[in-house]
């Protein structure tokens, strides 16, 4: 570790604002991306060519444990962060347990969302770079919305591929967007050839982040002076993301709250390793012994079904293979699934933590998940997010257990952002119109065959 890179100050005045990211990469050693041409690591050079330049430099680093928040992003976070540690005093009163449940409220921005953490700091990056513009991805929409604020913060344009169910879903989704500046198309669209291809073969698709992904980067390549940032699965999105974990760490010790669970949902990785990254040194060193629990749709279980390969990182097979759990480039999610969470695979450092057995992963369907989120919303008053729900879920199932037993556990959770969006999934919900989908080992098998047959998956 690199001491140059550690600030002198770990933290901003007396808030819990770190003035440093936490770079778990560093700590967990995992395979390198490879270039899917050559079969080889990936180089800074075939990083450069996508994402921005210190974007590539952040994923290629794994010496330095500190990484510092260039100040103005840190003066972005002073608006938005730190963000509040919450005990749930009432939802701990309407269950009945002994445990104290305590949640990190991610959502007191416009973006509703984790997201803003890393669009800031990409959008920063681009904005050094010279870069005018910008292309991504969103699935559930709080990428795109976060990704839009950032860039209209630096006069930077955008084109989001949204997931086409998800846009369905959620229109006032694309409104936010749209006033930031953020331009939205459904994918697969028409506008890229990648699109029309995946439309051609599944006419009827809702669409998946991997397929919104190549999209996206398709429309990069194409575009002169734009690069393409993505909001989850790559090693510097944990990174900027790690602000949650700091923060959590920093209140919880100021406070002689040890936890004893950990909690959080995964989608491609972003928030749940930046919630979890500063406490698993502490655990893989034997010093601590949390449980640490990464909640998944059971319509879309990368890590609990999926194969620990490398595949591509979406459905057009131009992005590095990752070392991953994946459940293949070509799963497509069920388009009754509500919500984010629907990506095909899980950042390299999550998978390897949980394939080492650091982690644990479970899955809960989607009718369960709101049954949790509406007793949230009644006990503490906010609306939580589908993906949030989640951990909340798990939260709530560990909370009875310690009712069971009469354990006075410490259960610590993500809320990662408010569900004000997703009113129609509520609506379905409520209306008792809204069903499970659990894929079986057939349709799963469709996905797994799309994953490359290369020497290092043998």
């Amino acid at each position: 570790m690199s001491e140059k890179k550690i600030p002198t100050k770990m933290y901003l005045d007396e808030s819990e604002l770190p003035r440093a990211w936490y770079n778990i990469n560093a700590v967990v050693k995992h395979d390198p991306a490879l270039n899917p041409k050559t079969l080889k690591p990936c180089t800074l050079e075939d990083y450069s060519k996508v994402f921005c330049t210190e974007l590539s430099k952040q994923e290629l680093n794994v010496t330095d444990e500190y990484i510092p928040i260039p100040e103005e992003v840190q003066e972005f976070y002073k608006m938005i962060r730190p963000s509040p540690l919450t005990r749930a005093y009432c939802l701990e009163k309407v269950l009945d347990t002994p445990a104290e449940i305590y949640y990190k409220f991610e959502g007191n921005n416009t973006s509703g969302s984790h997201k803003l953490n890393s669009a800031v700091a990409q959008a920063y990056y681009a904005k050094q770079e010279g870069l005018t513009s910008l292309t991504t991805e969103t699935g559930a929409g709080q990428w795109g919305t976060a990704l839009s604020m950032a860039c209209a913060y630096y006069g930077i344009d955008v084109t989001v591929f949204m997931v086409k169910c998800s846009a369905e879903q959620k229109p006032f989704r694309k409104a936010v967007i749209e006033t930031y500046g953020g331009k939205v198309i459904p994918s697969p669209s028409m506008t890229t050839e990648v699109g029309k291809s995946i439309l051609e073969k599944y006419p009827e698709t809702g669409g998946s982040l991997g397929c919104a992904v190549s999209e996206a980067i398709e429309r990069a390549n194409e575009t002169p002076n734009c690069k393409y940032v993505l909001g989850s699965v790559l090693d510097y999105v944990i990174l900027h993301q790690t602000i949650i974990g700091l923060e959590t760490k920093a209140v919880l010790e100021k406070f002689n709250i040890e936890p004893d669970i950990l909690i959080s949902c995964m989608g491609g990785g972003s928030n749940f390793g930046g919630f979890i990254a500063p406490f698993i040194k502490d655990k893989k060193e034997g010093k601590k012994n949390y449980r640490i629990i990464g909640v998944e749709p059971a319509s879309c279980p990368t890590l609990t079904r999926g194969k620990y390969v490398y595949d591509f990182g979406d459905t057009g097979k131009t992005t590095p293979l990752l070392k991953m759990y994946t459940l293949g480039s070509g799963f497509m999610p069920a388009p009754n699934h509500s919500g984010g969470l629907r990506f095909h695979g899980m950042n390299p450092i999550v998978s390897k933590l949980y394939h080492d057995g650091y982690i644990e992963a479970t899955t809960v369907k989607q009718t369960e998940v709101f049954d949790a989120a509406v007793t949230f919303a009644k006990s503490e008053g906010i609306l939580p997010a589908p993906e949030s729900s989640h951990s909340i879920r798990v939260a709530i199932d560990e909370a009875l257990k310690c009712k069971k037993t009469g354990e006075k556990k410490k259960i610590v959770f993500c809320l990662t952002g408010t569900g004000y969006f997703d009113l129609k999934a509520y609506t379905a919900f409520n209306e008792g119109k809204m069903t499970d989908y659990v894929p079986t080992d057939e349709d799963l098998a469709k996905g797994f065959a799309t994953i490359p047959d290369i020497p290092q998956n043998k």
